[in-house]
């Protein structure tokens, strides 16, 4: 006997496969659209974003082509709170935070889930590229470069438990080629990408037009002070470009930036080398493949979206942050971001970073 399904409906070809399929498995399928911003208009449109009014459109569309119900949710004030001031509030804190992780976390699986299980619905459908195993553990995509588990961790394995990602078996262009013979007209629509509230793809502008002017030094390791800046959460560690350095380092090789300190509006930039780090903390720890480990665990650490994975020893600190001991250094670890812990191919659990070193 089939689910009552929620399928969240972005307006793209994937979550609109996804919805297909989920009914191909027998489910009772609802399509749902999130409406997340107060100002449609403002949010990346010309098939690049995921909550326009053009996505609106193109996920009615679809539903109507799959031959299920269809509703439009305004979440715009939730997205605004939980999402987008979170993004600012990061940056103000010289961090640099995923906003496309923070929506699945607070959105998608906390707000939506919650909302439909009050309705009557057994589990909400996405067109995430990710697999849940037999255990109810999260696991990789078949498909690597498209994989999402990275941004799914924040879940816990209750909302895992209530979750179906129906495409995590098949490559990408799989997924188009269904959905052309299915006649769903967005089988060629392009993939979104950016943030999705910033619309001219402006983040230093966006932070800038919320926060204001907020003059500081940009100094180098030893202090001193090579520049000024308009405002500390313009830049994040790693950064190459746009420093605004005028004076070039005495081995003539690139700057880079490897601190930001909110409290001083301080930039400190310096060589690649001062990049790596060994030592990881993240807050918030959140397990859903295993329980808190007891003892430390040999595993591999993602640092990032799409990002490389590293050897690591993780294990829990006295005060419940996740420490994380990486076999070889890894460059530009910035706080914010996810650390997201794997077993092979399956998520052992993530936190926050907070601090590297």
């Amino acid at each position: 006997m089939g689910l009552r399904v929620l399928a969240a409906m972005s307006g793209g070809v994937d979550s609109a496969t996804a919805a297909a399929r989920a009914v191909d498995a027998g489910h009772e399928v609802t399509g749902v659209h999130l409406a997340l911003s107060q100002n449609p208009q403002s949010y990346r449109t010309g098939a690049r974003g995921c909550c326009t009014l053009e996505d609106a459109r193109d996920a009615r569309r679809a539903a109507d082509v799959i031959g299920i119900p269809f509703y439009v949710w305004d979440m715009a004030e939730r997205f605004r709170q939980d999402v987008v001031e979170d993004f600012v509030a990061e940056y103000a804190a010289g961090r640099t935070p995923n906003p496309c992780l923070r929506c699945n976390e607070k959105i998608k699986f906390a707000a939506v889930l919650d909302r439909a299980l009050a309705l009557g619905f057994d589990a909400v459908c996405t067109g995430h590229y990710a697999r849940i195993d037999g255990k109810g553990a999260l696991k990789r995509a078949a498909d690597g470069g498209k994989d999402q588990s990275y941004v799914l961790a924040v879940l816990t394995r209750d909302q895992i438990a209530r979750a179906l990602f129906p495409l995590g078996d098949t490559p990408k262009a799989g997924v188009r080629a269904e959905a052309r013979r299915r006649g769903l007209l967005v089988a060629d629509k392009p993939d979104s990408h950016d943030v999705c509230f910033i619309a001219d793809g402006d983040t230093r502008g966006f932070l800038a037009s919320r926060l204001g002017p907020a003059p500081g030094q940009i100094a180098d390791q030893d202090g001193t002070v090579l520049g000024e800046h308009d405002g500390a959460y313009g830049f994040t560690v790693g950064q190459r470009k746009g420093l605004r350095v005028d004076r070039p380092a005495q081995d003539g090789r690139p700057r880079y930036v490897l601190g930001i300190e909110p409290v001083t509006r301080t930039v400190t930039v310096g060589p690649a080398s001062g990049l790596e780090v060994s030592e990881i903390t993240a807050r918030r720890p959140v397990w859903t493949g295993c329980a808190p480990p007891r003892r430390p665990v040999e595993c591999h650490v993602q640092l990032r979206a799409h990002g490389e994975v590293h050897r690591c020893v993780a294990r829990l600190g006295e005060d419940a942050d996740l420490l994380i001991r990486l076999r070889q250094p890894a460059r530009a670890v910035a706080s914010g971001q996810a650390a997201v812990l794997y077993d092979g191919d399956t998520v052992l659990g993530s936190g926050t970073i907070s601090a590297a070193r």
